[in-house]
């Protein structure tokens, strides 16, 4: 069995950024969730008051043997905008907030080199960089959404899949 790693990563509303990982070679699983707030189990319901500091977020299970946390983040910066705070597309709130979440120092070192040539690229950056504080799973209605509802709601464009999708064709 392969040696998987872990990621987490906040792009706005959580059905659209599952989605993008989805496509990507070499992503082993996804979950969406609620990232690195102060409230335990917190459900929807409560995320959405902007009252718990939760982000809605993806975690992305990779094989870095097949796709490296690299790619997995220029994905991520295909589909989102990084100039606005607490908003995604028409989805406005702090569980909105972009931000990537790691759990071993060599990921956020990674994802640091990343950041750091972003900041330089987008001004104001408001992408949150930390190491994973908590994560909780989202209802079951919430996970594969997409997936289950292919004509749903989604803020990333159909462009900004298709390049994302791209990346498979690249090294």
């Amino acid at each position: 069995m392969a040696d998987y790693k872990e990621i987490y990563f906040a792009g706005g509303c959580f059905w659209g950024t599952e989605k993008a990982f989805q496509y990507l070679r070499g992503v082993v699983d996804t979950t969406v969730g609620y990232a690195n707030g102060t409230v335990a189990s917190p459900s929807y319901e409560l995320v959405k008051t902007n009252t718990t500091g939760h982000r809605e977020t993806v975690k992305v299970v990779y094989d870095p043997d097949v796709i490296s946390l690299n790619k997995l983040l220029t994905a991520y910066f295909l589909i989102i905008d990084p100039t606005v705070s607490n908003r995604q597309g028409h989805d406005i709130g702090s569980q909105y907030q972009t931000g990537v979440y790691y759990v071993d120092e060599e990921s956020g070192k990674a994802a640091e080199e990343v950041f750091e040539e972003k900041r330089r690229q987008f001004s104001p950056f408001c992408v949150e960089l930390a190491p994973l504080s908590c994560f909780y799973d989202a209802e079951e209605y919430h996970q594969d959404y997409l997936v289950k509802n292919p004509s749903g709601y989604c803020h990333i464009s159909r462009k900004e899949y298709d390049r994302v999708k791209a990346l498979n064709d690249t090294d």
